[in-house]
């Protein structure tokens, strides 16, 4: 491995104010980049970068048996969808469905009567998201959805015994080192499964070298690695609020790298939130990347990796 050419990275995300960038490749720091030295120790919202971390938790109770297997039907969970009065398709909700956010209900995420900030205005959040009507049948249409979070946050809490933030202490937090976090609630005391998470950024970067490392740290090996690797499979195809595949709770893509001759793809996986949270994993190229942002401006933040670490990496 050559030196990075780091310079025309540190200008990129300078000038664009981002909160943080970390990047390790091989076990080795490459860069850690804060606008303000503070920032290093302030806990930051990582909103739905949340969501994969949830899903490393159901992972979990999925390998330990807690939590049954994918294919079982929610309904095991939520009799309400059992009732005469609910669409009998309903009935075929899978776990599996919620990961991959193919459950088929009609929600618009960023707005509207059917969406995600619909349902932080009702007194239970569980309630809203089952009683939506389905516009898809289950297992078949990738439509992006904070409430199918919801129901696996509420799922994991019964079949564990344990809220969710105890849950991961026990079995994420602890054994990663990570000491303060903040993680938010609904009126009901679920924790939010699709954002509301606060963390440090080098927290978020432990995050990403454990599924690097295919579910190990250290002597333990916390996640299941075929667990790991069913998880950040391209399941379906996505197009907002980003394109490319989804797995579980986990977006899929590709860059480009090689010459016009011999054009080659290689494949990452990645943690998003709103405004710019990125845990981004490349296994091919042993590198985690976390880029951590507060502030809206055009080109910022959603395209750092791929205008400046992308051409680092590849110009080494």
């Amino acid at each position: 491995m050559t030196d990075w050419n780091l310079q025309p990275l540190i200008d990129g995300i300078t000038g664009l104010e981002i909160r943080s960038c970390l990047i390790i490749q091989h076990g080795k720091p490459i860069l850690e980049h804060y606008r303000e030295p503070e920032i290093a120790k302030e806990l930051g919202k990582i909103n739905s970068c949340t969501k994969s971390v949830l899903a490393a938790l159901v992972s979990i109770a999925i390998d330990k048996q807690i939590v049954p297997p994918p294919d079982t039907p929610i309904s095991l969970f939520f009799p309400l969808l059992l009732k005469e009065d609910q669409d009998q398709r309903k009935r075929e909700i899978k776990i599996s469905h919620l990961l991959t956010m193919t459950a088929g209900f009609n929600w618009t995420e960023f707005g509207g009567q059917n969406s995600f900030p619909t349902m932080t205005r009702t007194a239970d959040w569980i309630n809203f998201v089952l009683t939506q009507p389905l516009s898809h049948t289950p297992g078949t249409v990738m439509n992006y959805n904070s409430g199918c979070s919801q129901l696996l946050s509420a799922i994991l809490r019964e079949c564990s015994g344990q809220d969710v933030a105890a849950f991961a202490e026990d079995q994420l937090f602890q054994p990663l080192g990570i000491e303060s976090y903040r993680w938010d609630s609904d009126p009901q005391g679920i924790h939010t499964g699709g954002f509301g998470l606060y963390m440090k950024p080098e927290d978020m970067l432990k995050f990403g070298l454990l599924y690097l490392q295919e579910g190990r740290w250290k002597d333990q090996q916390l996640i299941h690695s075929d667990t790991v690797q069913k998880s950040t499979h391209p399941y379906v195809s996505a197009t907002l609020p980003q394109k490319g595949f989804y797995g579980w709770h986990w977006w899929v893509s590709s860059f480009h790298a090689g010459t016009e001759q011999q054009p080659k793809e290689i494949p990452y996986y990645f943690a998003l939130g709103f405004m710019g949270q990125h845990i981004i994993v490349v296994p091919s190229y042993e590198l985690v990347a976390v880029i951590t942002a507060d502030k809206y401006k055009k080109g910022s933040p959603a395209n750092v990796f791929g205008r400046f670490i992308v051409p680092a990496l590849l110009g080494q």
